[in-house]
């Protein structure tokens, strides 16, 4: 009786240790983004964020990002990037995206989330990082809010010190920094 009850004990232990097996989901992809301030390793939420991680995974397959700026910067509040050349011209972007917002995730320090115009649903290529707190972004029953699909999970220092740049009014484009911040590259890592 003891030895099927052990046997029994042990199937079970196994079926259980297979099943968590089997359904772990799939590590959430990371990017590595190469400024002219430093490195940003970058980890996407596709749980939580599917259409907006596609967007922007599609945009850094096409090496889209590859040499853009941070265009706007905003002491103690975001810095935002992916649209423009040095020479402030806006880059070609694909359809808009459905805005992921309600998604539970908060435009916390080290977030990134998808830039947009007043328009809900009117996110393409352009994004941010949060550099502090940023609750008024979130999504609430008074406001749609910004839809966070990522988290900086190193090189928040390179993320601080661009924040730190000093700005100006560039092109018409206020809050540009003054020199320039490129971004050398955005690829994939750990794939």
């Amino acid at each position: 009786m003891l030895k099927h009850l052990a046997l029994i004990s042990c199937m079970l232990g196994l079926t259980a240790f297979f099943a968590a097996t089997l359904s772990a989901a799939p590590a959430n992809p990371k990017v590595l983004m190469k400024t002219s301030k430093g490195d940003i390793t970058i980890e996407l939420f596709q749980d939580k964020a599917p259409l907006s991680v596609k967007n922007f995974l599609a945009y850094v397959d096409a090496k889209h990002y590859d040499n853009l700026i941070f265009h706007r910067v905003i002491k103690d509040f975001m810095i935002q990037g992916g649209g423009y050349d040095v020479e402030f011209h806006q880059k070609a972007t694909r359809p808009p995206i459905k805005n992921e917002a309600a998604n539970g995730l908060k435009n916390k320090r080290g977030t990134l989330a998808m830039a947009r115009t007043n328009e809900i649903d009117s996110a393409t290529c352009q994004f941010f990082i949060n550099t502090v707190d940023n609750a008024n972004l979130d999504h609430t029953a008074e406001s749609f809010g910004y839809a966070v699909f990522g988290a900086v999970v190193a090189g928040m220092e390179t993320v601080d010190a661009i924040a730190s740049t000093p700005t100006m009014t560039k092109r018409g484009m206020r809050d540009a920094p003054r020199e320039d911040v490129i971004i050398i590259s955005v690829t994939r890592v750990g794939d």
